[in-house]
């Protein structure tokens, strides 16, 4: 249980993970401060930019077995949606080397039985999350159904389908001319849909955070714009956040800044093995003859996703940093699928973006206390961050307040990835007053 007990807590990050503790927090009565250098669901944000789905369904990770096999004709085939900026990869090596050392058959179930426990149950949490709130307009039940060239196709992918299985998730089978009543903007040579029943999806991202963060400061919350520097310590506990501006006294701190949340633990002498994965979407406009409801295109691997500004279609994955801009060849192969995909689509206009995923090495999110500090971790969910933030956030809010969710947390501990930990923090430090003196 973390000590002492609450009375003002720092939110580091305003995404999905972030305003979710809050939220719970507050309903707890503990005061709350949400601290990100951008305005929540703002564009800069990994939470502004995904495919929307609350994808119970979603306890496979990438590195399946075979995955080392196979990752050098990925990376070399133009039509393969995985791409790398080549001159990252002496930065990218050591992370890589880890990442793929999961890709066998006991480390890929091991980390789906970790991811089940935090989605299968999605859109219960997204409901009791908005409950009273703007936010649950976005909110919207649907089926979720993956595409298929053929039976084939879909039995060749039975691995996938067995983790989803021993997770509780069996798909609904059409197949034939039944797949074009089901979806008749389809290509005809996509002939099976497997389809996921009472799934969801958020029908704009953005706004849905930004309405999350209003309830939020309804309940109290305050925000404030600012990059956090540091942490400042009173017998080996947090005691303040540090940002250029002005320091924060607080009791806990929840750290939720996605992939920028590794420089901060590093403070704490907790090396995370953390990478961007830097995820592609297009937006089109006014689009005409595209999908009924969210689609996953197994062909291009792109999500296609109906939402309230247009169709969204997310999915591109490319490795290359934090400071590099967007490459071309990512959203012209996006481009490309997406008209394979519904030969009949058109549109009027399309907006990119680019933003990045916070991926751990073995694909499980950091959830709970770093060594007794006060400090929470709260990220790295990768892939499923929107469809398990709301559950995610309610757990962090538990361990700051002794009231435990029903959950094994083990799979999350921030710590696991240290084999010998160097606790940077002194018995007694304050950073702010040490650098206020230099």
């Amino acid at each position: 249980m973390s000590k002492p007990d609450p009375q003002h807590v720092v939110v580091v990050g305003a995404g999905i993970v972030g305003v979710s503790a809050a939220i719970w927090l507050l309903r707890k009565g503990v005061d709350v401060t949400i601290v990100d250098a951008q305005a929540p669901g703002s564009e800069k944000a990994a939470s502004f930019g995904n495919a929307g789905i609350l994808a119970a369904c979603s306890v496979a990770p990438v590195t399946a077995p075979g995955m080392v096999r196979k990752s050098p004709k990925m990376l070399l085939d133009p039509n393969f949606p995985l791409f790398l900026r080549w001159s990252y990869l002496p930065r990218l090596a050591p992370w890589l080397l880890k990442y793929l050392s999961n890709a066998n058959d006991n480390d890929t179930r091991r980390i789906a039985r970790g991811i089940a426990p935090i989605t299968y149950d999605s859109m219960e949490q997204h409901r009791a999350l908005t409950k009273g709130t703007a936010a649950a307009q976005w909110l919207t039940s649907s089926d979720y159904s993956f595409v298929y060239p053929n039976r084939a196709a879909f039995e060749a992918d039975q691995y996938t389908w067995m983790l989803r299985k021993s997770a509780g998730f069996e798909p609904e089978l059409i197949e034939g001319s039944a797949v074009r009543e089901f979806e008749p903007n389809l290509s005809p040579d996509l002939k099976l849909l497997a389809v996921m029943r009472d799934h969801g999806y958020i029908r704009d991202p953005g706004s849905y955070i930004a309405a999350l963060a209003r309830a939020a400061e309804d309940l109290g919350a305050k925000f404030l714009k600012a990059d956090v520097s540091d942490f400042t310590f009173e017998d080996g506990r947090v005691s303040a956040v540090v940002t250029r501006d002005e320091t924060l006294s607080c009791s806990h701190v929840i750290l939720a800044a996605g992939v920028w949340s590794g420089a901060l633990a590093k403070k704490l002498g907790l090396s995370v093995p953390l990478e961007t994965e830097r995820g592609y979407h297009i937006e089109f406009s006014a689009p005409v003859n595209g999908p009924r409801t969210p689609l996953m295109l197994t062909t291009g691997k792109f999500v296609a996703t109906p939402m309230e500004n247009g169709l969204r279609c997310a999915g591109i994955v490319e490795f290359g940093g934090l400071q590099a801009g967007s490459s071309k060849a990512p959203l012209a192969l996006l481009r490309r699928k997406v008209k394979e995909s519904f030969p009949a689509f058109s549109f009027e206009g399309e907006k990119p973006w680019l933003g990045h995923r916070p991926a751990p090495s073995d694909s499980l999110p950091l959830i709970g206390e770093i060594n007794n500090t006060g400090i929470i971790a709260g990220f790295g969910h990768h892939h499923i961050g929107l469809t398990a933030g709301p559950k995610t956030g309610r757990i962090l809010a538990g361990i700051v307040t002794g009231q435990w969710e029903n959950i094994d947390l083990a799979a999350y501990d921030p710590m696991r990835f240290q084999t010998h930990f160097q606790n940077r923090i002194p018995a007694r430090r304050d950073n702010h007053q040490a650098k206020k003196g230099a």
